[in-house]
């Protein structure tokens, strides 16, 4: 049974919107800018969504999150075709499945600012904003349904495997639409804890390049509405794995990557040599990389294209998946002919120690459209997902 991303709703540095981002994406327009506020006294370049978001006066107060608007925001872009969804199946027979890792903790540091400043917390306050399952429970109420609502938490995985679950959901019969992606909002603690791991990169960050030195953050939401309803995308297969080798340390053999990688070509009935385009995780720091690549080359060669967009994005943790696979879900759309490919920022210094993978350059195209496309994503303590999605025939 095929399962297929019908609509898709984005938001994050490189815009608003499907017009928006495809318009920056291809060009290589980075959203990745210098910003101040995360950490006290610093700047950093993040991924900082920097337009209106919507209200949230109408949420409960413990729905009131940076984090959720975000994901309204996205949601408003599929509203129409999610109602209807509703409308056509029934409440029940509609899931919203989330990943996230941040949910509501900026609120949360805000409040607790504000406690050191005058001994109590805030009225706007509310733990519920921190809790892991508020993008899902909100959605969930917005759009009044009552079938499966739940979030992953996997740190960067987290989204991808919502989106495994939510196909699961479908081939199961237990759902007949599914909102699913993901929303991570920027926040002092994520910033600080990559900081204290010495993994944040004072510039853009700079995958595969011989100079990477660490990841910049960013935030951002991508929903998609995912049914048996044909459409020109389609969520052709997914793998997931656990490596258990290291708390933040990927396995250097990346045999957990591999597994995932081999499970959705598996999955989707297809082999290496039918996809046109890898999205790499690609986080610009030296272990990911030197893993990622050697994974990559052992398994497809080096000569399909391959890039990492997180200079475009900024590192979106546990919203990254979705958005990656919604740009991927961009370079899938029949509009794009020419196979016009998400392209790889770096400064050109190619790291000779690892495989001379074939980056993207800016403007690069296939020279017809792409067919097959896999996003990678491995996170924090081994956890493995990879998305294959495909053009419909």
């Amino acid at each position: 049974m095929n399962v297929y991303l019908n609509e898709c709703g984005i938001v994050c540095a490189l815009g608003s919107g499907i017009d928006e981002v495809r318009a920056n994406l291809f060009a290589g327009a980075s959203g990745v800018l210098p910003t101040t506020g995360c950490l006290p006294g610093r700047e950093l370049p993040l991924g900082q969504v920097r337009g209106v978001l919507p209200s949230l006066a109408h949420l409960p107060l413990e729905r009131r999150s940076r984090n959720n608007a975000l994901a309204l925001a996205a949601l408003a872009q599929i509203r129409p075709a999610v109602d209807a969804a509703v409308a056509r199946h029934g409440a029940d027979r509609v899931g919203v499945i989330i990943g996230t890792s941040t949910s509501g903790i900026a609120e949360t540091e805000a409040a607790f600012l504000h406690r050191a400043a005058h001994g109590e917390l805030p009225e706007s306050f509310h733990y519920g904003q921190q809790e892991m399952g508020s993008p899902a429970a909100m959605l969930a109420d917005e759009l009044g349904i009552a079938g499966p609502a739940y979030v992953h938490s996997s740190a960067c995985s987290s989204s991808a495997k919502a989106m495994a679950s939510a196909a699961r959901l479908i081939r199961m019969g237990l759902c007949d639409a599914v909102v699913t992606g993901g929303a991570d909002s920027l926040c002092g603690f994520t910033v600080a804890g990559f900081a204290s791991l010495e993994s944040v990169s004072a510039a853009r960050c700079n995958p595969m390049s011989a100079n990477r030195n660490g990841i910049n953050i960013g935030e951002g939401a991508a929903l998609f509405l995912l049914t048996r309803e044909p459409a020109p995308v389609l969520l052709a297969g997914w793998g997931e794995s656990s490596d258990g080798h290291h708390m933040s340390a990927p396995d250097p053999e990346g045999a957990g990557a591999r597994i995932a990688m081999i499970d959705a070509l598996r999955r989707a009935g297809l082999q290496p040599g039918d996809i046109d385009y890898i999205n790499m995780h690609g986080t610009a720091t030296p272990q990911n990389d030197a893993m990622e690549s050697k994974v990559i080359a052992g398994l497809f060669g080096c000569e399909v294209p391959a890039s990492s967009t997180k200079p475009l994005t900024g590192h979106t943790l546990g919203a990254a998946a979705a958005i990656e696979a919604a740009l991927c879900w961009l370079a899938l759309q029949p509009e794009n002919g020419q196979g016009a490919l998400p392209p790889h920022l770096y400064d050109g210094a190619a790291d000779a120690a690892l495989p001379a993978l074939n980056l993207v350059p800016t403007g690069a195209t296939l020279g017809r459209p792409l067919r097959n496309v896999m996003s990678n994503s491995f996170a924090f303590g081994g956890s493995n997902a990879v998305l294959v999605l495909g053009r419909a025939r």
